[in-house]
């Protein structure tokens, strides 16, 4: 199992609409993110920047480069857009971050 972190950006006045959204987490996302080894998946705010920052355990972290394919996550990003920084494709712009201390 590899953990994975990165940060995304919330646009300002929409805190409210992301926790919503996400509060009612489509069931085919959920299962598309089960079934390529996602677990234990948490994101955070920092009110004071707007970022997002998320943490997941992938089984096998070469599996996640399958998923902008799949029509879901392309509906999902297109649902998103709207409320944080996006690129072209509607992806989030999400910047990886090193792990730099663990206490298991």
């Amino acid at each position: 199992m590899t953990r994975v972190a990165f940060k995304m950006t919330l646009y300002k006045g929409f805190e409210e609409e992301y926790l919503r959204r996400h509060d009612t987490l489509w069931p085919d996302l959920q299962q598309l993110l089960k079934e390529t080894g996602i677990s234990d998946y948490s994101i955070f705010l920092d009110p004071e920047t707007n970022n997002l920052f998320g943490v997941l355990n992938a089984a096998d972290p070469a599996a996640l480069d399958n998923l902008p394919a799949q029509p879901v996550m392309q509906k999902w990003w297109a649902y998103m857009k709207d409320i944080m920084e996006t690129n072209d494709d509607n992806s989030p712009v999400s910047i990886p971050l090193k792990e730099v201390f663990y206490l298991p």
